[in-house]
């Protein structure tokens, strides 16, 4: 498999099977993806990844506790303009229109936003940290390490669904993973193995065209 088609095939699978992930694999994925580039090579991600008895620990502690959501940062800007409000809006419709439940089914919307609780029954979930004095820059060198990540595991044979989901309980998950005061949670990743029986993982989300949002600058000049 190539870039191109790892790009093509990767999605937000939400329904994984209950095979495990091996935790050679898993290393390999994550010491691979940290290839990726940062300005000035700070690398500024730090990774848990959690399976077995350490990822129904936390699942347990989520349910039994409980959390009330309190983002560590804005997941969106307040007053989203278009287009993206729009593209916001036709995703949520999608899934939901996928798995048959209307826009009055409150409580079968919210059952589905909460499958992200237990990362979509994925063998392992994954916590992307960053520490807090970074800024927008390093925050972009975490995108491109989350991207590396999700290719390579593709490629692997495996899928992934990352989740700012999880940002909206970031200090329950802090405390659980004991992290340093100075890191944040970022997002969250499902991965594993994708189920290809259930119904919400045949939705796969569309993209904007070329012309509304790339624009080639003297490429009609004939090469001299």
């Amino acid at each position: 498999m190539n870039v191109s088609e790892a790009i093509q095939r990767r999605m937000s699978v939400r329904a994984f099977t209950e095979q495990p992930v091996s935790r050679e694999i898993i290393q390999k994925l994550l010491e691979d993806a940290a290839r990726s580039p940062s300005g000035s090579n700070l690398q500024p991600w730090h990774v848990h990844a959690l399976t077995g008895n350490a990822l129904k620990a936390l699942l347990s502690e989520m349910e039994t506790k409980g959390a009330s959501p309190a983002p560590g940062y804005a997941i969106y800007p307040e007053g989203l303009v278009e287009p993206y409000r729009t593209r916001r809006y036709q995703t949520g419709e999608g899934l939901y229109a996928t798995l048959g439940i209307p826009r009055d089914n409150k409580a079968g919307r919210m059952e589905q936003l909460f499958r992200n609780a237990n990362f979509f029954g994925a063998p392992v979930g994954l916590f992307i940290m960053v520490d807090r004095q970074m800024g927008a820059p390093q925050w972009a060198d975490l995108g491109i390490y989350i991207q590396s990540l999700m290719l390579l595991a593709v490629d692997a044979g495996l899928d992934t669904c990352a989740q700012a989901f999880w940002a909206m309980f970031s200090s329950r998950v802090e405390e659980f993973l004991e992290t340093p005061k100075d890191q944040m949670l970022f997002c969250g990743i499902a991965l594993g193995y994708r189920d290809e029986t259930a119904q919400v993982n045949d939705y796969k989300t569309s993209r904007a065209p070329f012309s509304e949002w790339g624009q080639l600058h003297g490429f009609d000049v004939a090469a001299e």
